[in-house]
């Protein structure tokens, strides 16, 4: 049997790919292949739960259009799925003439992109957040969070009710391409597809090579660790609370997020991860390790960030250092109110020449698109990044006709 089409992942961008074909082409066949036993094992399910409001992006970047899309459709899925989602809203908070400046920055981009902010003095901050204080903050009342394992599982109901398939333990090992189809290859399995969409997540390079490609970019694993608040602290915050970004850094700091279950979470930091897949403190897998060593696009990047990964690095294993990054905006808090949490591995897309590639990257041939870098907010994001997938897939249909 030949499907005509197949997903590698099941991940929120894989199964909203495959939510997407399967709504554009009625009455095709569609499977979606992922390794583990469950979906959003991985980036889509070891998150922060934030619904990204579009605040940080480059006015008219498709990360900003996209982001902006995203927070209405994941609002309007959730709704129509009895998904819950908590509309607290956010403030980023300058805590210096500097953030300041950098926030009012923010302010512009906010409104660039259509996306509703009030900026607030620091007396309008502490009347609606007494435990946080700071020189000025942007309020963003579009933020929300939500469970991303709850909506990816949404997506797969949608996906089987249309006729689709899911098959979970099921590792791609090898992709091979005719002029007539693509062959995929699992142990000793194997499915044959008229299109293939690779959504790898932190395996996206290691399936462009499995495809007979060579790909342009390297994942290296950057691990974000949480803690939490302790139960004492369960109103401690009204609303998201985030640092304003340092843009000569690549992520945007530790904050405090509120979260459906009710508890309150802080981070993630960015350390460099030993592990893509292995999320326990001092996970190692040496064939991980191993690739980002011998890449030397990755010496050319940790050259430029030799003291920020210091201090991540310093934070990481002294609770006091994390708890300073939190002090800057929530003063009160002590090392005891810090309770070690889960932890999160961002898949983190690396040229050659040391760039970290912050927009999509995708590799294609005639039959095969390979989304190799989708960067946050990729959740948010998720299903208007599907349909810019799917209308590519499309295109590839066409030009073959």
């Amino acid at each position: 049997m030949i499907n005509d089409y197949c997903v590698v992942g099941a991940g929120v961008v894989g199964m909203a790919t495959a939510m997407s074909l399967v709504r554009s082409r009625p009455g095709a066949s569609v499977v979606v292949l992922e390794k583990e036993p469950a979906p959003a094992q991985h980036q889509s399910g070891h998150n922060s739960g934030v619904i990204h409001s579009g605040v940080y992006y480059e006015p008219g970047s498709l990360k900003a259009r996209l982001c902006v899309r995203g927070v209405r459709m994941t609002k309007d899925f959730c709704a129509e799925h009895g998904i819950p989602v908590l509309e607290c809203g956010k403030v980023i908070v300058a805590t210096s003439p500097l953030e300041d400046v950098r926030l009012q920055r923010l302010a512009e981009r906010a409104t660039a992109n259509g996306v509703e902010a009030q900026s607030l003095s620091a007396t309008q901050l502490r009347e609606l957040e007494p435990n946080v204080q700071g020189v000025s903050a942007l309020l963003v009342p579009s933020t929300g969070v939500v469970d991303y394992r709850q909506v990816v599982q949404a997506m797969e109901t949608v996906v089987r009710a249309a006729g689709g398939r899911v098959e979970y333990g099921v590792e791609v090992t090898a992709i091979s391409e005719s002029a007539e189809a693509v062959r995929v290859v699992a142990g000793e399995r194997s499915w044959s597809c008229r299109q293939l969409v690779v959504c790898g997540g932190m395996q996206s390079d290691r399936l462009v090579r499995a495809a007979g490609m060579q790909p342009q970019f390297r994942i290296v694993p950057f691990r974000g660790e949480y803690y939490r608040l302790a139960e004492r602290h369960g109103q401690f915050i009204n609303h998201l609370v985030y640092p304003v970004p340092d843009p000569a850094l690549p992520f945007l700091g530790v904050h405090l997020t509120r979260t459906t279950s009710g508890a309150i979470t802080v981070g993630p930091n960015a350390v460099l991860g030993l592990s893509r897949e292995g999320y326990p403190r001092g996970s190692v897998t040496f064939p991980d390790v191993r690739d980002f060593l011998a890449y030397a696009g990755f010496w050319r990047f940790a050259r430029g960030y030799l003291r920020a990964g210091a201090r991540e690095l310093r934070n990481s294993m002294w609770k006091k250092g994390y708890l300073r990054e939190c002090q800057k905006y929530a003063p009160s808090l002590q090392a005891d109110d810090l309770i070690r949490d889960t932890a999160g591995i961002r898949a983190q897309a690396v040229l050659p020449d040391g760039t970290l590639v912050h927009d999509f990257l995708f590799e294609a041939t005639p039959r095969t698109l390979h989304v190799c870098n989708a960067p946050s907010p990729a959740a948010t994001s998720a299903i208007p990044i599907a349909q810019e997938i799917v209308q590519r897939v499309h295109q590839q249909e066409a030009g073959r006709e």
